[in-house]
């Protein structure tokens, strides 16, 4: 595949996990070769992962899209991006919830600032991307989210990250090898579905 639209295609035909106009439009508007390192531009439309440095990757197309997918994304939603990386999925989040508001955190430094770079290619006034620590409690805005994608692996659902998901809200997030959609009911009682025979790298 060597274009954007020949990747959309492979996700929408192949894979068919690509279902929603929302999220075809947004690929349709973010390009990965915008958000891939110099040195891995020729497979930037190709559906596997690719390193980012500091032994993060971005992560394969058809298992980004099955995240969103899952998150049931409202154009008012306001979005936590946790291990945001090279920026690819809060600027995909972004374009979705065009009315809403997106925070993508990372906790390595020199890949927030890439992500920053990346994400100010597009006119997202709607987004951004702060250096913080996702295993502690966002602290810009408000404390709450209506949705939150996970982009790495952890052992258990952070605490934390309950804690600031919203009551009616969605928490996308890796857990081991399996993919976890956490529903918080507006009782707050937690309903949990499991996605198995993923692989994530590690939350740090």
């Amino acid at each position: 595949m060597n274009t954007n639209e020949q990747l959309i295609e492979h996700l929408s035909k192949n894979t068919r996990v690509l279902q929603t106009n929302k999220i075809r439009d947004a690929f349709k508007k973010i390009d990965r070769i915008d958000f891939v390192p110099e040195g891995q531009k020729e497979e930037a439309y190709e559906d596997h992962p690719l390193p980012i440095g500091f032994g993060q990757t971005i992560s394969q197309p058809t298992t980004v899209v099955f995240l969103l997918e899952l998150l049931d994304l409202k154009p008012d939603s306001r979005v936590l991006d946790v291990g945001s990386g090279s920026g690819y999925t809060t600027a995909l989040l972004a374009s979705i919830v065009s009315k809403g508001e997106v925070l993508g955190i990372e906790i390595i430094p020199e890949l927030a600032e890439m992500g920053k770079t990346n994400l100010a290619k597009y006119n997202f006034p709607n987004a951004k991307i702060e250096r913080q620590d996702g295993r502690s409690i966002p602290t810009s805005g408000s404390s709450e989210f209506d949705r939150i994608l996970v982009n790495a692996a952890g052992e258990k659902i952070p605490e934390n990250l309950l804690e600031i998901l919203k009551p009616g809200g969605i928490m996308v997030i890796p857990i081991k090898q399996s993919v976890i959609k956490v529903h918080k009911k507006e009782s707050d009682k937690i309903e949990l579905t499991e996605y198995p025979g993923f692989a994530f790298v590690p939350l740090k």
